[in-house]
């Protein structure tokens, strides 16, 4: 998703066998397309914070997806990033949160783990061309397909935890309790997790990333919660940031990684991020009809339409 400097690179290859943890930590970072590690090691803290099951399940998605990258011999360099780990530690989070912690659920987690690897070269080829990245599309298409299919299978179903994402009606007012709590949830459901103070802690992680990546996900965060409220958003899922998490990542994605940053690049991402809020409905009503999750499609189509648009788009360049 993003890139660091070379040097970062040769670093890490030089630091066998701690190069695999390293890739992985930075895995973990690159689920808000920061390569830090340190940004992974705070994000990670935040998750088993968040709950062991939660912790362990992102490392395993992690771990297996990186080593997968690793067998089939995948650009070191990206490997090293931690471009290969990302999508597996949303898969391994997604599945324990919907399917619940048993027996199957971490094999699914292997496979689908080893599936992301796979898909993210597939994705990978297929989008070259339009000068596009797979972004957390890997991570959608295997989470979503295994959470849509697990009701067949009587070893691997045992009657799902409450749905990752939902619509309900209820009051549109927003209280400074809802606020608040909403800031910090749009950042913390990027990871499926429901918890302003494992937001928060991520927040942490991404100031340590630099201030314009900080700054972007609070932009976000808080174009979110407007964008929600103006259109009358019920208070619930804006308070528990169902409808602001895809916002913080195309804040970030636009503003903070993809293109240069200037006046207009804000601009740009801030539209994003409210494009991708009205979106975050009407895709979770699609997905809801057959029983899908909306993950984080809302932020990869918006994305994907920005960046699409942005070599005919004069005012706008691409980061260097």
């Amino acid at each position: 998703m993003s890139l660091a400097e070379p040097e970062i690179v040769r670093r890490l290859e030089k630091r066998q066998p701690s190069a695999y943890v390293l890739a992985s930590l930075r895995g973990v970072g690159q689920v808000d397309l920061q390569p830090g590690l340190l940004t992974g090691s705070a994000i990670l803290i935040a998750l088993w914070v968040s709950g062991w099951e939660t912790g362990l399940f992102a490392t395993l998605g992690t771990l297996i997806a990186t080593a997968t990258a690793y067998a089939f011999a995948v650009d070191r360099a990206g490997i090293a990033l931690g471009l290969q780990g990302y999508a597996g530690c949303l898969t391994g989070i997604a599945l324990v949160s919907s399917l619940g912690n048993h027996p199957a659920t971490y094999v699914l987690t292997v496979v689908g783990a080893i599936m992301c690897t796979i898909l993210m070269a597939a994705l990978g080829t297929f989008l070259a061309p339009f000068g596009l990245t797979p972004l957390t599309a890997p991570f959608c298409l295997v989470s979503g397909v295994m959470v849509l299919g697990a009701p067949s299978f009587e070893r691997v179903w045992h009657g799902a935890p409450a749905a990752v994402s939902s619509t309900t009606s209820g009051d549109t007012g927003l209280s400074w309790n809802d606020l608040w709590h909403a800031f910090f949830n749009n950042v913390s459901q990027i990871f499926l997790v429901e918890s302003w103070y494992v937001g928060l802690i991520m927040l942490v992680g991404l100031a340590l990333a630099g201030l314009r990546v900080v700054l972007y996900a609070a932009a976000g965060s808080v174009m979110g919660i407007i964008a929600a409220w103006a259109l009358g958003a019920p208070t619930a899922l804006i308070a528990s940031g169902i409808y602001g998490y895809n916002a913080v990542l195309v804040a970030i994605a636009i503003g903070a990684v993809f293109l240069a940053n200037n006046v207009w690049t804000g601009v740009y991402a801030l539209f994003g991020a409210a494009a991708t809020t009205g979106l975050t409905a009407s895709l979770t009503s699609f997905f809801k009809s057959f029983g899908g999750h909306t993950f984080t499609w809302p932020f990869i189509l918006t994305t994907w339409v920005l960046m699409a648009a942005v070599p005919l788009l004069p005012r706008l360049r691409r980061s260097e």
